[in-house]
């Protein structure tokens, strides 16, 4: 058995990998292989780099960058040097870019080419920032982050010894009153080392082999990219990276390198099945597809399996959860349908899940509640947020997902709608009362609603209902450009509807179920 099955701290990974299979190829980006031996020697340079800086243990470093392999070294240097990486949602707007960079207190960030002008238009707001790194050239003083990291020296770093409970990866999540929240996420709950990994223990599609290939083309900002490099690396497997996900790429990426395992959205798998090629690709070496993120379709899922010809993974899961905690496995897909393709399948081994009725008790069989989660994937903390991160787990330590559900005789968990408003687009998530804030500053607006609407492509499209002032006028593509500008794209209305009151009841509230009804009916709303 490999070394790698009894790694308990994520910055085990690239030593371990190094020690058995130097040689072997950790990650390719864009023509390059970058060796595992190289990998650890890279990662250690950037931890003595940072620690050079003035980081120490705790501290946060930013990232604002897409995909690519020197993101995965500065992820794993940082830990190693006892730091936390954050890495920055590039899509959103730059006063949200500022605020999340100031609000985790980082000194130093590592820029990508493509976000020069959007960090310029924003830094007097990030006081704190004091280094900033291009990845891809030389920034306000500092060397082009491959001339830094190799002026480094290539030593273990001079860290204190980690534990499995120290932070070390922090992603901000959307927040219901508009501001994000820092999800801090461990060394325990990235590994899970508690989780028995003994050959034949866990299902066959959850084992990972060193001659596996995957693909990496979910965004770093989002637990499917980071995490998922993190799993390739756990593997001691090789990760192809993309810079982003790219529709006009990706099936000539899976064909050219045999990628064996990889994640998608549904929206992402839309834009591949719907491909003039995608029948014409070589599939034979691509073993799992894992999706997820968002709902469904049955309709896409049985095209998808019809063009893939692989076994499917529905994954569920959160950032709260470092990603994955339950899955509907290969076996219980039917491209005919079935009852169970409705689920979220089963918790993963490690995992406990339970449905807690609104009195605290256990809910009973197909009784609806709330699901929550107890395992060492579980965060540790909203970062700076203690009531926010008390109301979220319990003193038992479930942690309440806001999703309401119910779990079958067979153990098979069903999710039943949400108990917050959040909506999923194309992977993303985004919260009405954000949208909502962001519109109502319209001179012409006098009240707002937001809702998610059945989308082909995206699973859920942003609406937007507008009440507007008396003798005001407005249409949909000013409401459209007001909100873009002071959000980002993803998050700001596809469509916008005028009507004459918005719908309340008699506390005052929106009946934001009134608004769904006619876009939902029908449908099973499964979420993912």
């Amino acid at each position: 058995m490999t070394d790698l099955h009894s790694a308990t701290l994520v910055t085990d990974l690239p030593r371990i990998n190094a020690r058995e299979q130097g040689d072997a190829i950790a990650y390719h980006f864009e023509g390059e292989d970058i060796t595992f031996a190289e990998f650890d020697r890279r990662s250690d340079q950037v931890a003595n780099g940072l620690i050079a800086l003035g980081v120490k243990p705790g501290d946060r470093v930013a990232t604002l960058a897409k995909n690519s392999a020197a993101f995965f070294e500065i992820m794993l240097g940082t830990m190693k040097a006892g730091a936390v990486i954050v890495p920055v949602n590039w899509k959103l707007a730059p006063p949200e870019v500022a605020w999340i960079t100031d609000d985790c207190e980082a000194e130093v960030l590592f820029l990508g080419p493509e976000f020069i002008d959007m960090l310029a238009r924003c830094r007097s707001d990030i006081p704190r920032l004091r280094h900033v790194i291009g990845i891809e050239q030389a920034l306000e003083g500092n060397p082009a982050y491959p001339a830094w990291r190799d002026a480094q020296a290539a030593t273990m770093p001079a860290a204190p010894p980690a534990t499995v409970l120290d932070g070390i990866l922090q992603l901000y999540t959307s927040g219901t009153t508009g501001r994000p929240k820092g999800v801090v996420l461990a060394h325990r709950a990235l590994l899970r080392p508690d989780v028995d990994r003994t050959p034949g223990v866990r299902p066959e599609w959850m084992e990972w082999e060193r001659s596996d290939v995957s693909l990496i083309a979910m965004p770093n900002f989002h637990i499917s990219g980071a995490g998922y490099g993190i799993q390739s690396l756990s593997g001691g497997a090789k990760g192809v990276i993309m810079r982003e996900f790219d529709p006009h790429s990706v099936l000539d990426v899976i064909e050219k390198f045999s990628i064996s395992k990889l994640f998608l959205v549904p929206a992402a798998i839309q834009i591949c099945v719907n491909h003039p090629r995608a029948r014409e690709i070589d599939y034979s070496r691509l073993k799992y597809m894992g999706y997820g993120a968002s709902p469904i379709p049955l309709e896409l899922l049985r095209t998808a399996i019809d063009v893939f010809k692989c076994g499917f993974i529905q994954a569920y899961g959160m950032t709260e959860t470092s990603g994955t905690i339950s899955s509907l496995a290969p076996e219980d897909h039917d491209p005919a349908g079935n009852r169970r393709m409705r689920s979220v399948g089963k918790p993963l081994p490690g995992v406990e899940m339970k449905v807690f009725a609104p009195d605290g008790r256990t809910c009973g069989a197909d009784e609806i509640g709330e699901i929550a989660i107890r395992a060492s994937a579980n965060m540790n903390e909203y970062w700076k947020r203690p009531d926010a991160t008390a109301e979220t787990v319990d003193k038992d330590g479930w942690l309440r997902t806001g999703d309401a559900g119910y779990k079958d005789a067979d153990g098979y968990f069903y999710m039943h709608d949400r108990l917050k408003d959040m909506i999923i687009s194309g992977g993303e998530n985004v919260y009405p009362a954000e949208v909502e804030n962001a519109i109502y500053g319209h001179p012409a607006v006098a009240d707002v609603a937001v809702i998610g609407v059945p989308d082909a492509k995206w699973g859920e499209a942003v609406k937007a209902f507008i009440v507007l002032h008396e003798g005001a006028e407005a249409d949909e593509s000013s409401i459209i450009a007001w909100a873009r500008e002071r959000i980002a794209a993803f998050k700001s209305p596809k469509s916008v509807d005028f009507i004459a009151a918005m719908p309340r009841n008699p506390s005052g509230k929106i009946l934001r179920r009134e608004l769904r009804a006619p876009y939902w009916e029908g449908m099973d709303r499964q979420i993912a």
